[in-house]
């Protein structure tokens, strides 16, 4: 084609027809810019393709990893619950109730000493903010709605170390200093076992009712069930806001369904 407008080109020059000439010449730089033009109009597209097609593989990596977190606040939240349970009935004792039911009361009292704090599954949404390509996700509700799960779960974090805190100085040291842990460890085991490990040991009885005489660590067990209510809390604003998020991304995938 090229070829073609440069004979024209010749042949005008050779007929001294200028005007003409000018008019070809605009005429050729013309297409070259509409070539141009549709070559990144090209290029742009292809790349708009591939980053869709990356943002939608991270939007489904997204999806997967706040379903994997639902389920481990829903697990999270019967177990605090459990402890909170526990908390009461510990503190049933510390108000007047006779011991009688040795092995309840130090299940009860070890079930609220070992607790695990709470890890998020959030891969994605870490590989996203690491790589700086955050922006990929070009839906802001979306974005905010991840930005704002990341605060809740940075506040979740603070209350447990508060209750760590707490427990540290109502509940480890004290009981440390009146209890003998290896029959409450083994008899503990034993229980939530049911009967596979751990030892049906006698519990120290003196022991216990010493530790009932300690206002301390009385405290520390009403710390147990406010804390405890307060992250169960926690637990149900981040699930409800998990729950939010993969709606807005169902959305935005069925977008590019055909």
């Amino acid at each position: 084609m090229f070829r073609f407008f440069r004979q024209i080109r010749q042949k005008l020059l050779v007929e001294n027809r200028v005007s003409r000439y000018l008019l070809y010449a605009i005429g050729e730089i013309v297409l070259v810019v509409i070539g141009i033009l549709i070559a990144l109009q090209i290029n742009n597209y292809n790349e708009a393709r591939k980053q869709r097609a990356q943002e939608v593989h991270y939007l489904e990596n997204l999806r997967t990893d706040l379903k994997l977190n639902i389920a481990e606040l829903d697990n999270y939240i019967a177990v605090r619950n459990g402890r909170i349970e526990s908390a009461n009935k510990v503190l049933e004792y510390f108000e007047g109730k006779p011991l009688t039911d040795l092995n309840e009361f130090a299940y009860h009292t070890t079930n609220i000493y070992i607790w695990q704090k709470f890890t998020q599954q959030d891969n994605t949404f870490q590989e996203l903010v690491n790589s700086g390509n955050l922006a990929l996700i070009s839906n802001d509700s979306i974005k905010d709605g991840l930005l704002n799960l990341q605060a809740l779960y940075s506040k979740l974090k603070n209350e447990e170390a508060h209750f760590r805190y707490d427990a540290e100085v109502l509940l480890y040291e004290p009981s440390y200093g009146v209890l003998d842990l290896n029959p409450i460890v083994k008899n503990f085991t034993y229980q939530v076992t049911q009967g596979q490990a751990g030892e049906d040991v006698e519990l120290p009885r003196a022991n216990y009712e010493a530790m009932l005489k300690d206002l301390k660590q009385k405290n520390g067990f009403v710390m147990a069930v406010y804390e405890f209510s307060v992250m169960n809390a926690q637990f149900e604003a981040m699930k409800v806001l998990c729950n939010q998020i993969i709606e807005l991304i169902d959305k935005e995938l069925r977008s590019d369904a055909p």
